[in-house]
């Protein structure tokens, strides 16, 4: 088999790759987009072809290259289904396992904490934890829906249980150490070895660390595999519009689940409630569309920042006040809905149709 350790030194990232020069599979987990021609030279280079590309979470601090490798090479795109990616090929689940070159696979391990959506990957004796569980450290837990209690919980429960020589590849180190074991971050990890459960969310919760720098770039971007909006034509299951590319099963079902589980009002429902005041008005489109037209009064929230920015909006603050999320056809806003009330939101609503009905309804 061959292994490879890919560095960024622009953000501190590992990219990894796992390949079988046999079989010519390959997997690439957590690639960087201003790689994007290595990563292609280095499959032709020794005649690969990509079978998946995997990422650990919907990363703050660069912007992926996986939806460039589906584009370009046909890859696979896999992201954990609690990341709100849903133009990923694969909504990846805990205890999913990954075939290839044969009788090899790599399993999933859900470690959330970092962000709802973080996982790592499990092949042979080798951990790919993301920011999970870091050299001599972790990632932090205060954006995207972290959660430290979640994060111990997860290592000292699932990681730690490892074998001891077991070897922990980070998705990040800003010191160049390239890899350690579970029994070394067991037994030295400055944040959790000898700490109770309280005593690792108190420092946590203390860390103080700034906003990384590309965070409101890169977060949108992810997902969307990383496609910039003139790229996202093979994210169209995510954008819902009725262009010429066939909609995924996996995207249909998600949609369908969400409109299980939220309020849907028609057009002339929505008016009435807009007249009435004392609503907040929400628009969950891209930026482009949203110049491009949009209902008076609401505020720009788009899907892929929905769960970063709402906590942070004043509009948003009261958590009981009522909610009317629109996109362009409406599937967008059952899935925002959705999310909006695992975020603890009590009176959300979608507005059927969308914008488009929205704008027919002026017409008619």
């Amino acid at each position: 088999m061959l292994f490879k350790q890919l560095f960024d030194q622009e953000t501190w990232t590992y990219t990894y790759l796992i390949a079988d020069p046999v079989s010519k599979d390959a997997i690439l987990i957590d690639p960087v987009n201003t790689h994007i021609d290595e990563y292609i030279e280095l499959l032709a280079a020794h005649d690969l072809q990509l079978k998946y590309s995997l990422e650990t979470h919907v990363h703050a601090d660069h912007i992926t290259a996986s939806g460039l490798l589906r584009q370009r090479l046909g890859a696979q795109t896999g992201v954990s289904g609690l990341c709100g990616a849903e133009s990923a090929d694969i909504q990846i689940q805990d205890g999913d396992i990954f075939k290839f070159a044969g009788n090899e696979q790599i399993k999933v391990i859900a470690t959330p904490g970092h962000t709802r959506g973080s996982i790592s990957f499990l092949w042979r004796d080798r951990l790919f934890t993301g920011d999970s569980l870091l050299i001599g450290g972790c990632g932090r837990t205060d954006f995207q829906g972290g959660d430290a209690g979640a994060q111990y919980d997860c290592i000292t429960q699932r990681l730690f249980t490892l074998p001891d020589e077991t070897l922990v590849y980070p998705g990040h180190d800003y010191q160049q150490r390239w890899v350690s074991s579970i029994m070394q971050e067991r037994t030295t990890n400055p944040r959790l070895a000898g700490k109770t459960r309280e005593q690792f969310i108190e420092i946590m919760n203390n860390l103080n660390l700034p906003k990384p720098r590309l965070i409101d770039e890169a977060v949108p971007a992810n997902r969307y595999c990383g496609l910039d909006e003139d790229q996202r034509q093979d994210a169209v299951a995510l954008r819902d519009e009725t262009l010429p590319i066939r909609v995924t099963t996996k995207t249909e079902d998600m949609v369908m689940t969400a409109k299980q589980h939220i309020t849907e009002i028609n057009v002339g429902q929505s008016r009435q409630l807009l007249r009435e005041g004392n609503i907040v008005l929400i628009d969950t489109r891209e930026e482009s569309e949203y110049a491009a037209g949009h209902i008076d009064g609401a505020l720009l929230l788009p899907r892929g920042m929905l769960e970063f920015k709402a906590g942070n909006l004043p509009e948003l603050a009261d958590k009981s006040k009522a909610i009317l999320i629109y996109c362009r056809l409406g599937n967008r806003s059952a899935l925002a809905a959705q999310t909006l009330q695992q975020l603890g939101y009590t009176n959300v609503l979608s507005m059927a149709g969308g914008f488009e009905a929205w704008e027919k309804s002026q017409t008619s």
